[in-house]
Protein backbone atom coordinates (compact mmCIF):
# COMPACT_ATOMS: atom_id res chain seq x y z
CA UNK A 1 0.00 0.00 0.00
CA UNK A 2 2.82 2.20 1.10
CA UNK A 3 4.67 1.63 -2.34
CA UNK A 4 1.50 2.62 -4.22
CA UNK A 5 0.51 5.95 -2.85
CA UNK A 6 4.66 6.69 -3.30
CA UNK A 7 4.24 5.85 -6.52
CA UNK A 8 1.21 8.28 -6.92
CA UNK A 9 2.62 11.32 -5.25
CA UNK A 10 6.45 10.88 -6.90
CA UNK A 11 6.68 8.16 -9.51
CA UNK A 12 3.68 9.39 -11.60
CA UNK A 13 6.06 12.67 -11.65
CA UNK A 14 8.79 10.40 -14.02
CA UNK A 15 6.28 9.85 -16.80
CA UNK A 16 5.02 13.22 -16.56
CA UNK A 17 8.75 15.32 -16.46
CA UNK A 18 9.85 12.84 -19.61
CA UNK A 19 6.43 14.11 -21.81
CA UNK A 20 7.23 17.60 -20.47
CA UNK A 21 10.76 17.53 -21.90
CA UNK A 22 9.40 16.34 -25.22
CA UNK A 23 6.58 18.75 -25.47
CA UNK A 24 9.18 21.84 -24.30
CA UNK A 25 11.46 20.85 -27.14
CA UNK A 26 8.52 20.36 -29.72
CA UNK A 27 7.04 23.82 -28.78
CA UNK A 28 10.30 25.37 -28.44
CA UNK A 29 10.72 24.93 -32.19
CA UNK A 30 7.22 25.74 -33.20
CA UNK A 31 7.83 29.08 -31.07
CA UNK A 32 10.95 29.43 -33.45
CA UNK A 33 9.50 28.81 -36.51
CA UNK A 34 5.95 30.01 -36.50
CA UNK A 35 3.28 29.17 -38.87
CA UNK A 36 1.59 31.67 -40.90
CA UNK A 37 -2.07 32.28 -41.69
CA UNK A 38 -5.03 32.78 -40.09
CA UNK A 39 -4.68 32.38 -36.22
CA UNK A 40 -8.64 31.95 -35.83
CA UNK A 41 -8.59 29.05 -37.49
CA UNK A 42 -5.31 27.03 -36.13
CA UNK A 43 -6.02 24.18 -33.69
CA UNK A 44 -3.96 21.95 -31.99
CA UNK A 45 -4.47 18.23 -31.73
CA UNK A 46 -4.91 16.26 -28.68
CA UNK A 47 -1.92 16.10 -27.01
CA UNK A 48 -0.04 17.74 -28.54
CA UNK A 49 1.72 21.23 -26.99
CA UNK A 50 0.05 24.15 -27.42
CA UNK A 51 1.79 26.74 -24.85
CA UNK A 52 4.17 27.66 -22.32
CA UNK A 53 2.30 28.46 -19.19
CA UNK A 54 4.55 30.52 -16.72
CA UNK A 55 3.59 32.15 -13.37
CA UNK A 56 6.29 34.26 -11.84
CA UNK A 57 4.80 33.98 -8.76
CA UNK A 58 4.91 30.62 -8.23
CA UNK A 59 7.75 29.58 -9.89
CA UNK A 60 5.50 27.94 -12.64
CA UNK A 61 7.01 27.60 -16.04
CA UNK A 62 5.18 24.33 -17.78
CA UNK A 63 3.78 23.23 -20.92
CA UNK A 64 0.24 23.30 -22.05
CA UNK A 65 -0.97 20.39 -24.20
CA UNK A 66 -4.02 20.32 -26.01
CA UNK A 67 -6.66 18.13 -23.92
CA UNK A 68 -8.07 17.25 -20.63
CA UNK A 69 -8.81 13.70 -20.47
CA UNK A 70 -6.79 10.95 -18.47
CA UNK A 71 -3.94 10.59 -20.55
CA UNK A 72 -3.53 14.57 -21.33
CA UNK A 73 -3.14 15.67 -18.55
CA UNK A 74 -0.92 12.50 -17.50
CA UNK A 75 1.90 14.64 -19.69
CA UNK A 76 0.75 18.10 -18.10
CA UNK A 77 -1.55 20.72 -18.16
CA UNK A 78 -4.18 20.62 -20.33
CA UNK A 79 -6.49 23.16 -22.29
CA UNK A 80 -10.37 22.20 -22.27
CA UNK A 81 -10.45 21.67 -26.37
CA UNK A 82 -13.81 23.71 -26.44
CA UNK A 83 -12.54 27.06 -24.82
CA UNK A 84 -10.95 29.63 -26.52
CA UNK A 85 -7.29 29.95 -27.58
CA UNK A 86 -4.76 32.18 -26.14
CA UNK A 87 -4.79 33.94 -29.69
CA UNK A 88 -7.92 34.43 -30.13
CA UNK A 89 -9.12 37.68 -29.87
CA UNK A 90 -12.20 37.29 -27.48
CA UNK A 91 -13.30 33.93 -25.45
CA UNK A 92 -12.10 32.47 -22.40
CA UNK A 93 -9.33 29.82 -22.56
CA UNK A 94 -9.42 27.18 -19.83
CA UNK A 95 -6.66 24.81 -18.96
CA UNK A 96 -6.96 22.15 -15.62
CA UNK A 97 -3.96 20.33 -13.83
CA UNK A 98 -3.19 18.40 -11.57
CA UNK A 99 -2.72 19.09 -8.17
CA UNK A 100 -1.24 16.17 -6.32
CA UNK A 101 0.24 13.32 -8.73
CA UNK A 102 1.97 13.48 -12.44
CA UNK A 103 4.46 16.37 -11.39
CA UNK A 104 1.96 18.21 -9.51
CA UNK A 105 1.96 21.29 -11.45
CA UNK A 106 -0.88 22.90 -9.81
CA UNK A 107 -0.07 22.20 -6.69
CA UNK A 108 0.86 26.21 -5.38
CA UNK A 109 -2.20 27.37 -7.24
CA UNK A 110 -3.92 28.69 -4.21
CA UNK A 111 -0.95 31.32 -3.96
CA UNK A 112 -2.30 33.11 -6.38
CA UNK A 113 -4.07 36.44 -5.75
CA UNK A 114 -5.27 39.37 -7.24
CA UNK A 115 -2.77 41.06 -9.55
CA UNK A 116 -0.57 37.96 -10.59
CA UNK A 117 0.66 37.92 -13.51
CA UNK A 118 0.32 34.36 -15.98
CA UNK A 119 2.18 34.59 -19.33
CA UNK A 120 0.82 31.56 -21.72
CA UNK A 121 3.38 31.67 -24.57
CA UNK A 122 2.82 30.44 -27.32
CA UNK A 123 4.12 30.24 -31.27
CA UNK A 124 1.96 33.17 -32.46
CA UNK A 125 3.29 35.44 -29.33
CA UNK A 126 3.32 36.02 -25.33
CA UNK A 127 -0.28 36.36 -23.89
CA UNK A 128 -0.02 38.27 -20.38
CA UNK A 129 -3.10 37.79 -18.00
CA UNK A 130 -3.64 39.46 -14.66
CA UNK A 131 -5.61 36.87 -11.86
CA UNK A 132 -8.64 38.73 -11.11
CA UNK A 133 -10.41 36.39 -8.56
CA UNK A 134 -9.91 32.80 -7.29
CA UNK A 135 -13.52 30.99 -6.25
CA UNK A 136 -13.85 27.29 -4.60
CA UNK A 137 -16.69 25.08 -6.55
CA UNK A 138 -18.41 21.55 -6.60
CA UNK A 139 -16.60 19.87 -9.31
CA UNK A 140 -19.90 19.28 -11.32
CA UNK A 141 -20.22 23.24 -11.75
CA UNK A 142 -19.29 23.92 -15.30
CA UNK A 143 -20.35 27.42 -15.82
CA UNK A 144 -17.11 28.57 -14.93
CA UNK A 145 -16.04 27.23 -18.68
CA UNK A 146 -18.89 29.42 -20.12
CA UNK A 147 -17.50 31.63 -22.78
CA UNK A 148 -16.55 35.80 -22.53
CA UNK A 149 -16.49 38.74 -24.96
CA UNK A 150 -13.68 39.58 -23.70
CA UNK A 151 -10.10 37.29 -23.44
CA UNK A 152 -10.21 35.83 -20.12
CA UNK A 153 -8.67 32.73 -18.88
CA UNK A 154 -9.53 30.12 -16.05
CA UNK A 155 -7.03 27.70 -14.41
CA UNK A 156 -8.63 24.22 -12.72
CA UNK A 157 -7.56 21.82 -10.51
CA UNK A 158 -8.65 19.85 -7.48
CA UNK A 159 -9.00 21.35 -4.03
CA UNK A 160 -8.04 20.69 -0.99
CA UNK A 161 -4.73 18.59 -1.70
CA UNK A 162 -4.96 15.30 -1.93
CA UNK A 163 -8.77 15.11 -2.64
CA UNK A 164 -11.20 16.08 -5.53
CA UNK A 165 -13.81 17.44 -3.28
CA UNK A 166 -13.77 20.57 -4.69
CA UNK A 167 -12.27 22.68 -7.61
CA UNK A 168 -10.07 25.54 -7.38
CA UNK A 169 -10.41 28.37 -10.09
CA UNK A 170 -7.80 30.98 -11.17
CA UNK A 171 -10.08 33.92 -13.26
CA UNK A 172 -7.82 36.04 -14.88
CA UNK A 173 -8.39 38.97 -17.53
CA UNK A 174 -5.85 39.36 -20.31
CA UNK A 175 -3.77 42.34 -20.25
CA UNK A 176 -3.17 44.92 -23.33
Amino acid sequence: MLAYVVWLLWGTGIYTSRAQGELRETLTTQIEDPRSGELSRTRTLPGEALAFLRIPKIDMDVVVIEGTDIRDLKKGPGHYRDTAYPWDDDGKVAIAGHRTTYGAPFWSLDKLRRGDRITLATEFGDFDYQVTRTREVVPTETTILQQTKDPTLVLTTCTPRFSAARRLIIFAERMG
